[in-house]
């Protein structure tokens, strides 16, 4: 029996499972979804007002220990209004990393900003604090800004002010976030935390999204814990999250009948429909972790007898395994292996491309991005979703 076939074999027995594809991850439906939306539906608030988006919000911020929590209609809006929020303005820039999804560098264009891809750590696949500052003590200077009486960063090169710095937290693996949070700070450059994939991973006991001045959470229908679509923004500074709620609102000003609004707001309120089913999410993440720990276990004592690399969670890190992934020799073998499982009823799916061989970022600036590089050609994605305690 071949390697693929046995990996083939392996994850239909992993999830017992007689259809004839095994998808990535779906959504997994087994509290009180129905109940809590039945009863926004009766109520009649199905959109932007409600009980629901603010109790979930109420929960989440509990989960995650942070002190504000606010809904947004889906990851991305979250992730530009966060940059909104920060500072990051047009003709600034921004560095992240091009192991990301595109959401990333999407939100950084929306503020009319430039990304600046720096290389990701081999372990965590999240953004080096290593290269954050090999590039800044080499490619920046600090001045002082006069008229807003604040040190900034700017890149010799271009001249543009660095605004922002936003680590992802890949496939739900934490980044060494407390590191780069410190870099930043030292060069006065507010961190927004991606932490779209890993709602439930914890990093020397301090849940992801928690750490910089904002973070962001995801709840599209692929991820752990799903609302339909819908994002969230958590906040330790609770006055920043108030002006967040308030932008998320078209920044109307409270009032019995007058419309007031009194700055640009945004229309980025989650309908209460959405928090419903969200919250009835929240109310089972515990037991999806478990079981996506129990599914990350199984499949690093099956890959080390086929002598592959399984990437497990990183040191001082809890992760929430959202997607399980394994290295491959080289993209020769992560092409075949990819053909081969999805021919077979698998569904597997390689890494992103990097964000700076997308034509609209080929020309953004970046370092060696080495081990970027490595593992674009290697890395594929394996079945993850939760297995539900009834079956």
């Amino acid at each position: 029996m071949s390697q693929y076939q046995q990996i083939v074999e392996f994850i239909r027995e992993l999830y017992h499972e007689p259809k004839d594809i095994i998808p990535l991850h779906v959504p997994l439906f087994n509290g009180n979804e129905k109940k809590y939306m039945e009863d926004c539906i009766d109520s009649t608030f199905v959109s932007s007002v409600g009980k629901y988006g603010s109790l979930f919000e109420k929960r989440m911020a509990e989960y995650t220990g942070t002190n504000k929590a606010v809904v947004c209609v889906n990851g991305t809006n979250a992730l530009h209004l966060a940059l909104v929020i920060v500072g990051v303005e047009r003709d600034t820039e921004v560095i992240t990393q091009p192991l990301t999804f595109i959401a990333t560098a999407n939100a950084i264009s929306y503020c009319g900003a430039k990304p600046i891809f720096l290389d990701v750590d081999i372990n965590t696949m999240g953004l080096s604090p290593d290269a954050i500052k090999d590039w800044l003590s080499s490619s920046t200077i600090q001045l002082f800004n006069v008229k807003t009486n604040i040190r900034e960063t700017i890149n010799k090169k271009t001249g543009k002010r660095i605004s922002a710095c936003v680590p992802m937290h890949t496939f739900g693996h934490p980044a060494r976030i407390d590191e780069i949070v410190e870099i930043c700070n030292e060069y006065c450059i507010p961190v927004v935390e991606d932490a779209a994939e890993s709602l439930g991973s914890f990093y020397k006991g301090k849940h992801t999204g928690t750490f910089g001045k904002v973070g962001v959470l995801s709840f599209n229908g692929n991820k752990i814990l799903t609302t339909g679509g819908g994002g969230m923004l958590l906040f330790t500074d609770e006055e920043l999250g108030k002006k967040a709620k308030h932008l998320t609102t078209q920044a109307k000003v409270p009032h019995p009948w007058e419309f007031v609004h009194d700055e640009v707001g945004y229309n980025y309120r989650m309908p209460n429909i959405n928090a419903a089913l969200g919250l009835a999410q929240l109310e089972q993440l515990p037991n999806f972790l478990d079981s996506k720990r129990k599914i990350a276990k199984s499949y690093e004592t099956f890959f080390s007898n086929l002598k592959l690399t399984y990437i497990t969670e990183p040191s001082n890190a809890s992760s929430n395994f959202w997607l399980n992934c394994i290295l491959l020799p080289n993209k020769s073998e992560r092409d075949t292996f990819l053909k081969y499982s999805n021919d077979n009823g698998i569904m597997t799916r390689p890494v992103w491309r990097l964000m700076n061989e997308l034509d609209m970022f080929s020309n953004a600036e970046t370092d060696k991005l080495v081990n970027a590089k490595f593992i674009s050609d290697r890395l594929v994605n394996i079945p993850s979703s939760a297995i539900s305690n009834n079956e």
